[in-house]
């Protein structure tokens, strides 16, 4: 049986207003310029301006600082306002504002109850590009020779299905099924396999592998066959007999096991071993087909923050580019006052208040975002000055190892902001001193104890594990037992197991994968 039951519940839910600024405190100041463009694309109220009233600049600035506050317009726009209060006021028009709120979701809300489901569509930056990896292989398709437009196609399928690294990595039987749905083409897989074959001769060398074996054999073959000595073709020969037969055996640099096997002196080994490092496990390395990656691992990166030393004073500064001047458009302005006009005189009708809806929810619109750039500019400001004051000593030196043990919690506290706000500006955020340029999140870390019982970074121990790995006689590699010994030596109480989790959140090899042939 069904039944009808009132209940009260007390929830706390995130304002409009909120959910912008978090969203907006996220995005690093290399793409903040692409979301202000959208906001002003997608609302005509809200626009770029060089000059602005110096009181209008305070009203904005005194409701950022204060957080329980309403956008105040300026006196230049309280007319304004006083007619959007008079018409709202209008019993006649509440219910009307009911209707089409109903009827017509805006982009922003005067009120929601389902923030999490109604997520802003993530964009992406178009990007132009000359002339992609992918391209460059479908312009050989010409060099084959192939039978029919069935085998073009064929091979068409097969290019499209090669990776951004250059690698084959679909089975045959799912490209088989990818023809028969898509193109209705049956075919079996030895056809597969040996329009394959054709593919891998393209340029670059490499391409179409199924394995990063076949991609080093790939291009040892090439390089066979141009050898121009004996003794190239001699050293490429062994080169390929090992990638072919003593793969495992190399990736693991069992160099004693190899030596023994392949009755090879240390130089031999040494020289087909560099043969093989020459090579290019990423085919597709040389060709751009891809999304800039400037911000992960790529070509640039815009800092958020510039800290500059001047005379022993630690000088903290924004990057501009937060900062961008943001205005309401007068033209909208001047439709309100003309609505009051019209409404004194008593002309005023349906089509005009749905106008006048339209643009109250565009200024407000305006009015939210300009407020949460503002607030995004005043957090990012005092949680990098908490930071800078937090690890002073390393900003003044550049010394690694004078960071201190650091969590979100203590900026938090410090500038009375919640735990995911500190993370959120931590996150993909770059500083610039002038040590380099580093990440906000690797100045956070864990604390751990000396045998004096003082706290240090677990930085700072990263670090002394560092330049003992990169100071290591490489024909014998620490192991994990000895650097943990060594640390044990300099004062650090550490297990091995931290040691070994240490490697690999450095991306450092244990110590056998260390080994080289000196």
């Amino acid at each position: 049986m069904i039944k009808q039951q009132l209940s009260q519940s007390l929830l706390q839910k995130l304002s409009p207003q909120q959910i912008q600024l978090m969203k907006l405190l996220q995005v690093p100041t290399a793409i903040l310029d692409q979301r202000i463009q959208e906001e002003i694309e997608s609302n005509p109220a809200l626009e770029e301006g060089n000059e602005r009233d110096e009181e209008y600049d305070s009203d904005i600035k005194e409701s950022v600082n204060d957080p329980d506050h309403e956008f105040d317009l300026s006196e230049k726009e309280q007319y304004e306002k006083e007619s959007q209060d008079e018409l709202m006021n209008s019993d006649s028009f509440d219910d009307y504002l009911n209707n089409y709120m109903d009827d017509n979701t805006a982009s922003y809300k005067y009120k929601t109850d389902d923030y999490g489901a109604h997520e802003e569509e993530q964009r992406t930056l178009p990007v132009a590009v000359e002339n992609t990896f992918h391209d460059h292989l479908r312009k050989q398709i010409g060099l084959l020779k192939l039978k029919d437009e069935n085998q073009f196609k064929i091979a068409m399928q097969l290019i499209g299905s090669i990776d951004d690294d250059g690698y084959l990595r679909r089975e045959p039987n799912a490209i088989i099924d990818d023809l028969l749905f898509s193109q209705n083409i049956v075919v079996t897989e030895k056809e597969i396999v040996e329009l394959l074959y054709k593919i891998q001769s393209f340029d670059p060398p490499g391409v179409g592998a199924r394995t990063l074996q076949e991609c080093l054999l790939l291009q040892i073959r090439v390089k066979i066959k141009i050898a121009t000595s004996k003794i190239q073709l001699k050293v490429l020969k062994l080169t390929e007999f090992i990638l072919e037969k003593y793969f495992e055996e190399f990736t693991k640099k069992h160099y004693t096991k190899l030596q023994r096997v392949l009755n090879l002196t240390e130089a031999q080994l040494k020289v087909a071993v560099n043969e093989i490092l020459k090579l290019n496990p990423k085919p597709s390395s040389g060709y751009v087909d891809q999304l800039p990656t400037n911000l992960v691992a790529g070509h640039f990166i815009v800092p958020d923050f510039t800290i500059v030393n001047r005379d022993g004073e630690l000088e903290l500064s924004l990057n501009s580019r937060n900062a961008p001047d943001l205005r309401i458009n007068d033209q909208y302005l001047d439709m309100l006052r003309h609505y009051k006009d019209h409404k004194k005189s008593g002309n005023s009708n349906k089509q005009e208040k749905e106008a006048i809806l339209f643009i109250k929810q565009k200024i407000e619109s305006a009015k939210w975002f300009i407020d949460a750039i503002k607030q995004r500019q005043d957090t990012l400001y005092k949680t990098m000055y908490s930071i800078m004051q937090y690890q002073h000593e390393y900003f003044m030196t550049g010394d690694q190892k004078k960071i201190r043990p650091m969590i979100l919690k203590d900026i938090a506290e410090i500038t009375s902001l919640d735990i995911s706000t500190i993370s959120r500006v931590a996150n993909s955020k770059f500083v610039q001193t002038e040590f380099g340029t580093k990440r906000l999140k690797d100045f956070f870390s864990e604390s751990m104890q000396t045998e004096e019982g003082d706290e240090v970074s677990t930085l700072e121990v990263k670090k002394i594990l560092s330049d003992l790995v990169q100071n290591e006689s490489k024909r014998k590699p620490l192991s994990d037992e000895k650097l943990k010994n060594l640390l044990m030596r300099k004062g650090y109480n550490i297990a091995r197991r931290t040691i070994a989790k240490y490697r690999e959140q450095m991306n450092i090899p244990v110590a056998r994968l260390r080994k080289e042939l000196v």
